[in-house]
């Protein structure tokens, strides 16, 4: 009986605290979009009146784009950083201790909080910024640049800047476990380096990409800070648009679009998961 009983007793802390801390919060979220509300309390009911004005509003649907936008164009970025940063240093850097110094540079940013290193680009980037005014005394620009700061370059920019390690570090790992004989091999064979990379090398590499993929796009979807800070209240996200709807007291209109951005960003999520097998590839 003990020994039928101990495995149950064994998954318990973990099952209460998955439960208390994730589906409970999320259970309560889900009730709540469905409650009425107006300029000053909840009022605890059922209706669809939320979600009908979520998903007929153009504006939802615009925002839901740009969200999008801002999350593929920063996958992209940081795939495309963090691919050749993991592999220069898994396959370029040989001695284990130059791998481990270069890695932990590249976390010395990451030290400090994303306020912080967000700021650090608007003096940079400004209309009188460091970029504009060292162009304009080489005489490469004849006036500022005013896509720098305040726009959806900013935004992305700032994305790259804070999310690039989340890509970096699962591909890297993924490089590291890649065994080199197979690398010997294919070039023994009459492979070239870009055979190579691409038949060896990124398939091999597909766990991570997958997981650092799984990192940025979820991180992006639900950011709001990075937006409102970047884009001087210029542009919106989904995330922008439930803070917004929580600080007018809006509780059940933000749980209905938190439902809907959860939703939408586990369909990201499972679409993922099936071009890669990430339990099969480990």
């Amino acid at each position: 009986m003990a020994a039928a009983v101990a495995p149950y007793l064994q998954v318990a802390p973990l099952t209460l605290t998955f439960a208390v801390f994730l589906l409970v919060p999320i259970a309560t979220i889900v009730v709540v979009s469905f409650w009425d509300y107006d300029s000053i309390r909840v009022i605890p009911d059922f209706m669809l009146l939320n979600y009908e004005e979520l998903l007929t509003s153009p504006v939802t649907w615009q925002i839901y784009l740009n969200t999008l936008k801002y999350a593929a164009l920063t996958w992209a970025l940081t795939l495309g950083i963090g691919f050749t940063v993991a592999y220069f240093l898994a396959f370029h850097v040989r001695s284990l201790t130059w791998q481990i110094t270069l890695f932990m540079i590249c976390t010395i940013p990451f030290w400090t909080s994303n306020i912080i290193r967000m700021i650090s680009w608007i003096p940079f980037l400004g209309r009188n910024g460091l970029l504009n005014s060292t162009l304009l005394a080489m005489g490469v620009i004849d006036q500022p640049l005013e896509f720098l700061l305040f726009s959806d370059f900013s935004v992305v920019l700032a994305f790259v800047h804070l999310y690039v390690l989340f890509m970096v570090v699962p591909i890297f790992n993924s490089m590291m476990r890649i065994d080199k004989a197979l690398v010997e091999a294919a070039v023994d064979a009459g492979a070239t380096g870009w055979q190579v990379l691409t038949n060896v090398i990124i398939p091999l590499s597909k766990p991570g990409i997958a997981i650092g993929s799984i990192f940025v796009v979820t991180l992006v979807m639900g950011d709001f800070i990075t937006v409102r800070l970047m884009s001087g209240g210029q542009s919106a996200s989904v995330g922008l648009m439930m803070a917004n709807q929580i600080s007018l007291l809006q509780y059940p209109a933000a749980a209905a679009n938190a439902v809907v951005l959860l939703l939408v960003v586990l369909m990201m999520v499972a679409l993922m998961l099936r071009v890669v097998d990430i339990r099969k590839e480990l």
